[in-house]
């Protein structure tokens, strides 16, 4: 099974420099005016503005599993990116929501190591 989940945007420009710096990369493909990171062997993350979208820009709410936590917060914070405060749950992960610039929701969560 192959996943991919679009993010709805207000401005491709803006939200490709942005999610250039989350990912730490450019895009892996674009299609049309989809740009689209590769998350997993078979899970994208697509970044949308086309105005049949509009609607819905704010609206995304995904989490990662990292294995990074710290290093990718830093890198984030030194391009100037913040996030909400890190949680622990009680059984060991590590989780932190951060927004992009139109409010989706990106959540990055670390297991424990064994």
């Amino acid at each position: 099974m192959d996943l991919y989940s679009v993010v709805c945007v207000r401005d491709r420009a803006t939200s490709r420099k942005w999610y250039e710096v989350f990912f730490g990369r450019p895009a892996d493909e674009v299609i049309g005016e989809e740009h689209l990171w590769q998350v997993g062997e078979n899970a994208w993350v697509v970044v949308d503005d086309r105005h049949m979208r509009a609607a819905r820009v704010g609206g995304t709410m995904i989490t990662l599993g990292v294995s990074d936590l710290d290093d990718i917060l830093a890198r984030l914070a030194a391009h100037g990116i913040g996030h909400e405060p890190v949680e622990t749950y009680g059984n060991g992960v590590r989780h932190v929501e951060i927004l992009d610039p139109d409010g989706n929701s990106l959540s990055l969560a670390q297991a424990p190591t064994r």
